[in-house]
């Protein structure tokens, strides 16, 4: 395979990550994301805000978060964000510092 091919596979695959997880499950929340998989819909907005940085192009963080959800995190907030358990922020805790320093 040559590399414009896979990285439009890439490119692909992303996309379809990014609407599964903006259309199809606005019901999982962040924090389940972080406990379970260790990223979630913030990582892969800073990892795209930091791709774009690396090739010159000025992008901050909220406006990496705008293009990423698709709207402002004030309204993701309220539209699809619920207030973390006490359990789910334990688990959090607990994950961080297992992992801290890792994967930065």
């Amino acid at each position: 395979m040559d590399d414009q091919t896979r990285i439009e596979l890439e490119a692909a695959a992303f996309r379809t990550l990014r609407e599964h997880l903006m259309e199809k499950r606005t019901d999982v929340q962040n924090i389940d994301m972080m406990n379970l998989a260790g990223f979630c819909r913030n990582c892969l907005s800073r990892w795209y805000q930091e791709a774009a940085n690396e090739r010159g192009i000025e992008m901050g963080k909220m406006e990496a978060r705008e293009i990423f959800y698709g709207m402002t995190m004030d309204e993701w907030k309220a539209n699809y964000q619920t207030d973390a358990s006490p359990q789910q922020q334990a688990e959090f805790q607990q994950s961080f510092e297992q992992n801290v320093g890792k994967d930065g």
